[in-house]
């Protein structure tokens, strides 16, 4: 079955996309505020992983699973979240080269 499309169609332009950090002012104290959460996050992790294996560990000792449960997730949580903190700017290079990959015709 073919579809009729009146009239001539032209796709839309899309204007590109160039990111430039000295296209704005604040660039530096944004760039400088960003590094400095990521730093407390790690640290916030840090903390996360070391008190989720106290926790582990007496939950073991004491007999309480669930509590030696709830201190392994607490540890991998706060580990999975370094990790994530971690990767972040090449994540969001990965995305970003895809979608400029996707924006560019052939």
């Amino acid at each position: 079955m073919r579809v009729l499309i009146p009239g001539p169609y032209s796709p839309p332009v899309i204007p590109p996309l160039v990111p430039d950090p000295a296209g704005l002012p604040g660039t530096d104290v944004l760039n400088t505020l960003t590094n400095g959460i990521a730093a407390w996050a790690l640290i916030a992790a840090l903390v996360g992983v070391v008190i989720g294996a106290v926790i582990w560990a007496f939950g073991h000792y004491g007999q309480n699973y669930h509590q030696a449960y709830n201190g392994r997730k607490g540890l991998l949580v706060s580990g999975a979240a370094a990790l994530i903190i971690g990767a972040a700017p090449g994540i969001i290079n990965f995305f970003i080269n895809l979608g400029s990959g996707l924006n560019k015709v052939h």
